[in-house]
């Protein structure tokens, strides 16, 4: 009987601990978070949203960026008119970006 009270005592002081001591934040319930959910602010405030129209950064090309191909660069996503520019880019990021100027027009068609 003296083991069973000993587990109990033990059981019933690590699920306080794990309910509103360090162990809330494990389990979602520490600083100010509401069972663990978030709201539905949260996740908007969180969505990105691409712009309408961007630059390609190889061609200096307007593209409408839904039907764009695209490519993430530390962090960033770029978008471009073709394949090709994609390629060339991802070839060698750091000739096309950090640069305030707007790209030269390149000479090459695009099929």
């Amino acid at each position: 009987m003296e083991t069973l009270l000993y587990f109990l005592v033990w059981a019933g002081l690590i699920f306080l601990m794990m309910r509103f001591g360090c162990g809330a934040h494990v389990m979602g319930h520490g600083h100010g978070q509401h069972g663990g959910r978030h709201t539905s602010g949260d996740r908007d405030r969180l969505r990105w949203v691409p712009p309408e129209t961007d630059t390609d950064p190889v061609c200096g090309m307007t593209v409408q960026t839904d039907k764009a191909k695209s490519a993430v660069h530390d962090g960033t996503v770029y978008y471009f008119c073709s394949n090709e520019c994609r390629d060339r880019f991802e070839q060698a990021p750091q000739l096309y970006i950090g640069t305030q100027q707007p790209p030269k027009q390149m000479e090459h068609s695009h099929g």
